[in-house]
C-alpha cells in the first residue's frame, strides 16, 4: 500500500483498483479482527484517493485534447464561413439579370 507520496504517484489506476478489490474481499470475509479492519479501511481510503487522482488526470487530459482539437478546426471553419459571407456580399453588389 502506498505510504509515501512517491509510491502513490507510481501506482496505476488498474493496480489501485485491484488492491482495493482485494481489501474489500478481506473485509467482507468477516475473519479480520477490528484493528486489522481499520488498517484495511485506511488503505482503502488511500487507494480511492489514488483512483480519484488518476480519473481527474484523465478527465483533464481529455478536456485539453478536446480544446486543442476544437481550436484547430475552428479557424478553418471560420475562414470558410467568412468566404461564404464575402461571396454573398459580392453577389449583392452585382445585379444578376436572367433576361
Amino acid at each position: 500500500m502506498p505510504n509515501t507520496e512517491s509510491e502513490r504517484v507510481e501506482l496505476s489506476f488498474e493496480a489501485a483498483i485491484e488492491k482495493l478489490e482485494k481489501i474489500v474481499e478481506q473485509m467482507e470475509s468477516a475473519k479480520l479482527p477490528l484493528e486489522d479492519l481499520l488498517v484495511r479501511y485506511e488503505e482503502g481510503i488511500r487507494l480511492v484517493a489514488v483512483c480519484n487522482d488518476r480519473l481527474t488526470a484523465a478527465e483533464n487530459r481529455i478536456e485539453m485534447l478536446n480544446r486543442e482539437a476544437t481550436q484547430k478546426t475552428a479557424p478553418a471553419e471560420s475562414v470558410k464561413a467568412k468566404d461564404a459571407v464575402k461571396a454573398i456580399k459580392n453577389q449583392d453588389d452585382h445585379e444578376i439579370s436572367l433576361f
